[in-house]
């Protein structure tokens, strides 16, 4: 009897792989999802729109764009890691639900070093702190002496607790040594048009999302992060010009998949993805955006994914950032 059942876990075993080489040939044979945990009109989802059509073309299949915004990427975490590890549910992340998380929340759903399969990193950006085209505040030391006058009065936004944005704006009040009050949204896009309408004083926020606003004169850019003046705003200062230094916040977007898809599947996706980024009229969009393009190795996105989680842990220890 037992040599009969370890006959048929065998067979059963083997048919398995099978399957797993035969749906790794085929792929993809349906709609792929793509999930984005924040709203649209961030950077995610202009992102995701931007890529979709080239995305259509080189995998022959429709290529679903699922906003499920809340709990800084918790909510499409979980969605992605409980999917079936088949190439078809798909997650467009950034620093927040890919590494920052765990770190932030005393419970998250999923652990996101364990559930998910790098498969790209996309882009990467620094950030630039603006406000609105009217507001009386013309610089980052006007800014930072606005705040100091005014402790706790002046908000910002971002696209979530725990997102890049918020560990910008605690890591400006941490190295400005002023207290500022924090408004999270469900994505950058709520809470730039709130910025629009004079809700809030400022935001930290990509160029993806700022700079078409920018060129247009109705946000105004302070600084911009990083240790150089972007190409695109020659003429913004960095904020460590401004007199805050050691705010080197970047942000970047990265695509993962469940853990277990199997590594043609990867393979397949991660050439889908790069090579969509290639395509001339992509890549001069990105240009616009501000953004830089990264396409790397699903095991360089993976090795960058644990150097950063490395540093988060010791940035929200530094900052106290943190959510109940």
């Amino acid at each position: 009897m037992r040599i009969r059942w370890l006959r048929t876990c065998l067979v059963a075993a083997a048919a398995a792989g099978a399957a797993a080489l035969a749906q790794a040939g085929d792929y993809p044979t349906k709609p792929i999802r793509l999930v984005l945990g924040f709203a649209p009109g961030g950077a995610s989802d202009i992102v995701a729109r931007l890529l979709q059509p080239e995305l259509q073309k080189r995998l022959g299949q429709p290529i679903v764009i699922d906003n499920r915004p809340g709990a800084n990427g918790n909510i499409a975490n979980e969605v992605v890691a409980r999917a079936e590890p088949d190439g078809y549910t798909l997650l467009l992340g950034n620093p927040g639900p890919l590494v920052l998380n765990p770190y932030l929340y005393k419970h998250v759903p999923v652990d996101p070093a364990k559930a998910f399969a790098p498969v790209t990193q996309l882009t990467e950006s620094p950030m630039v702190v603006v406000v609105q085209a009217s507001s009386p505040v013309k610089s980052m030391r006007e800014l930072v002496a606005k705040a100091k006058q005014s402790p706790g009065k002046l908000s910002y936004g971002t696209a979530g607790n725990g997102s890049s944005m918020h560990v910008a704006g605690a890591t400006l009040e941490m190295e400005a040594k002023v207290k500022l009050i924090h408004v999270p949204y469900k994505g950058s896009g709520p809470a730039i048009n709130d910025l629009l309408s004079g809700v809030l004083d400022f935001m930290p926020d990509s160029r993806s999302t700022t700079l078409p606003l920018i060129r247009d004169g109705r946000l105004r850019a302070l600084a911009v992060t990083g240790s150089a003046r972007a190409a695109d705003l020659p003429e913004v200062p960095t904020v460590a010009e401004s007199g805050v230094p050691n705010f080197n916040v970047t942000t970047w977007l990265g695509i993962v998949a469940p853990a277990g898809t199997p590594h043609d599947i990867v393979q397949k996706l991660h050439a889908a993805f790069v090579d969509s980024m290639k395509v001339p009229a992509v890549a001069a969009r990105f240009d616009e955006l501000g953004t830089s393009i990264k396409g790397s190795s699903p095991e360089a996105f993976g090795r960058a994914l644990e150097r950063e989680r490395t540093e988060a842990r010791l940035l929200v220890q530094q900052t106290g950032v943190s959510i109940e």
